[in-house]
């Protein structure tokens, strides 16, 4: 009698874990977590707070996605190295997960505020905007490289850099300054896509911190070569210098049926000439 009232029914021993009865039936039925004791005369099933922490063990492996048959031969033959292992390989998984859904929000918030623009901008209007540093992987590309090789070559790029799809990254082109004040607006050398999440490799292109003047053009309707003239007007006015790149970005893409119909963002480098002395 006073080891029958240690036990539990299955439905308190359910409640104690936050379980359905039904599972504690279930893994009884498939050998992977018995009872202490079963009526001989009407197969109730009880269970002993011993059985607390073995339970939990299971609960927290599922938790993990362990397929039940590894949990089972986990459990007959486990040990503090086995379940380090285990826990080890499981928080290896989290980790990478993790990184995963940040770079999935941190593209996410680059999208959202691609349309916050397009809803609340003046996008005839030139302006002049802070970036912070970021880390770019790029290809080298000429006039010559067709749309259909520069779209093989970025997604090569996101296999290696083990981004799941070409969105869960930003994306452009690139034109080198001195081009375009040689009047070559088309002379685009690179393709870039922004890494999401940490990274430190060999070759990737920095991408200054610091103020960036920033423009718009449709790509159906409007000259780029246009928009480049109205950037140097502005700088000019505005005593600035142009540096480095201008990074191209199509900020409607999630949003427009045709490329004709692009909407195109310029973004360079700027200082001012007297810091330039």
């Amino acid at each position: 009698m006073e080891k029958k009232r240690k036990l539990l029914t299955i439905g308190q021993f359910a409640v104690l874990h936050g379980i359905n009865k039904k599972t504690l039936m279930w893994y009884d039925e498939i050998g992977l977590f018995h009872p202490a004791f079963i009526h001989p005369e009407n197969g109730y099933r009880y269970y002993g707070y011993d059985q607390s922490a073995i339970l939990e063990t299971i609960l927290l492996l599922r938790e993990l996605d362990v397929p039940t048959d590894e949990i089972r031969a986990f459990m007959k033959n486990r040990s503090a190295a086995s379940m380090k292992q285990l826990l080890q390989e499981k928080m290896d998984d989290l980790d990478r997960n993790m990184a995963h859904l940040r770079a999935v929000r941190k593209t996410l918030s680059y999208h959202r505020q691609n349309m916050q623009t397009l809803l609340t901008m003046d996008l005839s209007k030139i302006s002049i905007v802070q970036k912070k540093e970021r880390s770019l992987v790029t290809v080298d590309i000429n006039q010559d490289t067709t749309f259909d090789k520069q779209v093989e070559m970025i997604t090569a790029e996101t296999k290696k850099y083990q981004l799941r799809r070409l969105h869960d990254a930003s994306y452009g082109t690139m034109i080198a300054v001195k081009s375009l004040q040689s009047g070559n607006f088309e002379d685009y050398s690179r393709l870039f896509i922004e890494i999401p999440f940490p990274i430190k490799k060999d070759g990737l292109h920095i991408q200054p911190a610091g103020d960036y003047v920033r423009a718009f053009y449709r790509n159906a309707t409007e000259s780029p070569m246009l928009c480049y003239q109205k950037i140097f007007g502005y700088v000019e006015k505005h005593g600035l210098a142009l540096s480095g790149f201008s990074y191209e970005v199509i900020i409607n893409e999630n949003v427009i049926d045709r490329v004709e119909d692009a909407l195109v963002q310029i973004e360079i480098p700027v200082k001012s000439k007297e810091a330039l002395i």
